[in-house]
């Protein structure tokens, strides 16, 4: 996998989480827990971008 497409990978994993969590920090009832796990999760990703996107291609 190229760095570009893998890149790509990354950034749609990082919206689709980003998504999930605005969902369930909107809803009653949410476990507080499961939503700390996903925004781990998206901080991991997005640590990977910059990481990658700071390599030369």
């Amino acid at each position: 996998m190229s760095v570009t497409s893998h890149l790509q990978e990354l950034k749609k994993k990082h919206q689709h989480l980003s998504t999930t969590v605005e969902q369930m920090q909107r809803s009653p009832g949410v476990d507080d827990l499961h939503v700390a796990n996903l925004k781990k999760q998206k901080l991991r990703i997005k640590e990977q971008i910059t990481r990658l996107s700071s390599q030369p291609h």
